[in-house]
């Protein structure tokens, strides 16, 4: 199913609210005609009338505009093409998913190197900024976070620090059930919006 921006508006639009709000766990407000979402811990509205998403808070238009791309294409495709289906619990590195070769090699790599050289030296830095984004902390690497840029679709990542023998890294993993739960573009813009707010 192609996942354009333009053709998943007009997928959202001819979807029932009910459907969409019970496979994307968002809420529809009928009296304004649109549906209100929650993305690294700030509430969005998106009105599939209007081809447009918005936000109240300073920090959510901080993601609509340096950030919207990658933004739209996650949120909105999302919202139309989500399913409702547990977690499975099992971490995956979204290049491993099926098709994820295509979307995670070349020029659709992922910046991780970026959050690595940024963070590599400074882990309760990158565990404040993942405090801010609705994060909460785990156990794996030298600090990593579960963050939810949608609500049934976390990622988690991880950071490994500098040392005398390694340079910094970091990672980034999906709940395997991701791979279902969406087309590989969409994934890739998750993947991508997800790296990016640590930037």
């Amino acid at each position: 199913m192609p996942t354009g921006e333009e053709k998943v508006w007009e997928t959202l639009a001819g979807l029932s609210p009910d459907e969409v709000c019970r496979r994307s766990e968002a809420v529809f407000d009928p009296s304004a005609d649109l549906y209100i979402l929650e993305s690294f811990g700030r509430e969005f509205r998106i009105s599939p009338r209007e081809k447009r998403l918005f936000s109240d808070s300073p920090e959510g238009e901080v993601f609509l505009r340096r950030l919207g791309y990658f933004f739209r294409l996650s949120v909105i495709g999302y919202l139309a093409l989500a399913k409702d289906i547990p977690l499975s619990g099992r971490l995956l590195k979204p290049e491993n998913m099926k098709s994820g070769q295509l979307f995670f090699r070349g020029s659709h790599v992922l910046p991780l190197d970026k959050v690595a050289e940024k963070y590599g030296s400074d882990r309760d830095q990158f565990l404040e900024r993942g405090r801010e984004l609705g994060g909460r902390r785990l156990t794996y690497g030298d600090a990593s976070l579960r963050l939810f840029p949608l609500p049934r679709v976390p990622v988690v990542e991880i950071l490994w620090l500098a040392d005398e023998e390694f340079p910094s890294r970091a990672d980034l993993l999906f709940d395997s059930a991701s791979e279902i739960q969406l087309p590989i573009d969409v994934i890739w813009s998750i993947a991508m919006l997800s790296v990016l707010v640590f930037s």
